[in-house]
């Protein structure tokens, strides 16, 4: 068993220290109370031996305290299951979030690097998981070694010699399931992440499904769900046997116990050491004696599977966060729109260079332009000035101030972007628009929708600004979904734009009337506009022409004419 991962996990039962120890002392109760039974019972044996020799009414007063220890006993595992269930539910309602606040924190790079559906596995089947062991651990690890402990020093009261048979066997049903469950952890490991990869292939079909039937792509995709599938068949199984060898094995073991407790009880009948009412007592406490041995076998597995799911939780929990802002990080207060960047040096991997030595002074109010061909580093510029990617060397500044010294939710604030990818979270058009102002109000949403040419498709829908679409806008077209990503902006209002190809998925005539919307607001706020389509840019006061991650040319689109170098033969590409 891992027992640092253990540790980890009871540390978020801290916070449940009162359910804990009302749990021990119901679980305490229960055993103690359940031991006492078979003593009853020897009594009640021992009261009926002999013909003619039934004493009724020390019976009835044996079974009316076994029907109150009963009574009290039920009360007991029933406030203990309880307190069990608050504090797993607790501590696994505690791990999620903070699971799910770790993806806030995470650089953009470990997001891009991983596949969405593996993140989803460990924040919601992997978290399950450890939810059903910790409730087992729980729910029969207390009482189990409670129940041994116990059983022991009841036995030792009624017969020292026999208690010593059971004490002598019992490190070989230890061994046995110590041996057999600390080999099972990397199976459980290698299920997990099997199961977190086929959720990440399973992820990707359907959110892509139409691309998947558009290139007849069906079996290919069956088949490496198949493979996944069989892989994932395997570890299980191989996991689920070998765990389950712990329990026959430790009933093999107990079932020596009881056969050692029967042999020596029946000696010592014979030659007059205890009564049969004592072995009757005695061979119902090896019973229970070896009982918790197999319930305990059987958590131990299921905590293997648990702290195996636990483990990639909090490998995701502990990743390195985003560099953490500076004590002294400030936030800027009426940004004018100046942004300069001096010698940045960037690259994705350090075998890779992108952006060398880069650097570009913007006024405040200017419209720049970035064209240059797929891959050439345009995105990637929008990401260093949004701090989603920090520079390898050099420094940004905004308004003087190096965004290193900004408040990260400060600077982001201060960009609106419209990217080509329409991102819209499931609810009412109205909370789609409103995403970055929370505050605004239905007015403002439709004036903002009216600017973005969005308020006419928007009235047909079934309920207008009420209408609920679903995950990345349901069944709106990618022009319609592009166009509520504009209304957001329109109605958020920035300081500074990021426009990159936001209207790529707009028919021509829509895209005229965006762009006059675009032209107002752009008006005394410094904008960045990403385009492939050189006939949107035309007026920008500055058109940076990048290639393999530098700066080549600058300048305005008639100087740039004028220079007869790579940005015209691009211009000229698209319109001969």
């Amino acid at each position: 068993m891992n027992y640092k991962i253990l540790i980890k996990v009871l540390k978020y039962a801290k916070k449940y220290t009162v359910y804990l120890v009302l749990s021990l002392v119901c679980a305490a109760i229960s055993v103690a109370l359940t031991l006492y039974l078979p003593i009853l019972t020897g009594k009640a044996i021992d009261l009926i031996i002999g013909a003619g020799n039934v004493d009724f009414k020390a019976m009835f007063e044996v079974f009316k305290k076994a029907g109150i220890v009963i009574a009290i006993t039920a009360l007991s595992q029933w406030g203990m299951n309880i307190c069990n269930n608050k504090m797993t539910y607790g501590m696994v309602q505690d791990i999620r979030k903070e699971a799910f606040a770790k993806i806030k924190t995470l650089p953009l790079k470990y997001i891009d690097g991983r596949q969405t559906g593996d993140i989803v596995s460990k924040i919601v089947a992997d978290v399950e998981q450890l939810s059903e062991g910790l409730l087992m651990g729980f729910t029969q690890l207390f009482t189990g070694v409670l129940t041994i402990f116990g059983t022991l020093a009841f036995m030792l009261t009624v017969n020292i010699k026999i208690t010593l048979v059971v004490v002598l066997i019992t490190p070989v049903s230890l061994f046995v399931a110590n041996f057999i469950a600390g080999r099972t952890y990397k199976m459980f490991k290698l299920q997990a992440a099997t199961r977190g990869e086929q959720t990440a292939l399973i992820d990707e079909m359907i959110g892509n499904q139409k691309v998947v039937q558009a290139y007849c792509h069906e079996e290919e995709a069956l088949k490496k769900f198949d493979e996944i599938n069989a892989r994932l068949e395997k570890c299980s199984l191989d996991a689920v046997f070998f765990s389950s060898l712990v329990n026959p094995s430790t009933r093999f073991v107990n079932s020596l116990v009881y056969t050692g407790v029967g042999l020596v009880g029946a000696f010592s009948v014979i030659t007059g050491n205890i009564s049969v009412g004592q072995l009757s007592c005695l061979l119902s406490y090896a019973n229970q004696y070896t009982k918790p041995f197999n319930e305990i076998s059987g958590v131990v597995t299921e905590l293997q599977n648990a702290l195996a799911c636990a483990a990639g939780i909090f490998e995701f929990i502990e990743e390195e966060p985003e560099v953490p802002e500076d004590e002294s990080a400030i936030s800027i207060e009426n940004v004018r729109g100046n942004v300069s960047l001096k010698n940045v040096y960037f690259s994705y991997t350090p075998e890779q260079k992108l952006i060398q030595d880069f650097s570009l002074n913007i006024k405040p109010g200017q419209r720049v332009a970035i064209v240059g061909p797929t891959g050439c580093g345009k995105t990637t510029l929008i990401n260093l000035l949004m701090r989603f990617y920090e520079i390898n060397e050099g420094s940004i500044r905004v308004d003087g101030v190096d965004i290193r010294n900004i408040k990260r939710e400060n600077l982001r604030k201060s960009y609106g972007m419209v990217l080509q990818e329409t991102w819209l979270k499931s609810g009412t058009i109205f909370e789609n628009i409103a995403y970055g102002k929370p505050d605004a109000t239905k007015e403002e949403a439709i004036e903002a929708a009216r600017a973005a040419h969005a308020h006419s498709f928007i009235k047909r829908l079934e309920n207008g600004y009420d209408t609920v679409i679903g995950e990345d806008g349901g069944s709106l077209s990618q022009g319609q979904k592009q166009l509520l990503c504009i209304a957001r902006i329109m109605l958020c209002l920035p300081p500074m734009l990021i426009l990159d190809e936001a209207t790529s998925s707009i028919d021509t005539r829509t895209e005229l009337k965006i762009q006059s919307a675009f032209a107002k607001m752009m008006k005394g706020r410094t904008s960045f506009i990403v385009a492939h389509r050189l006939s949107t840019i035309q007026s920008a006061d500055i058109i940076l022409v990048m290639k393999d991650g530098n700066v080549i040319e600058q300048g305005t689109h008639e100087s740039l004419l004028k220079e007869n170098g790579f940005y015209k033969r691009l211009y000229e590409s698209q319109f001969r």
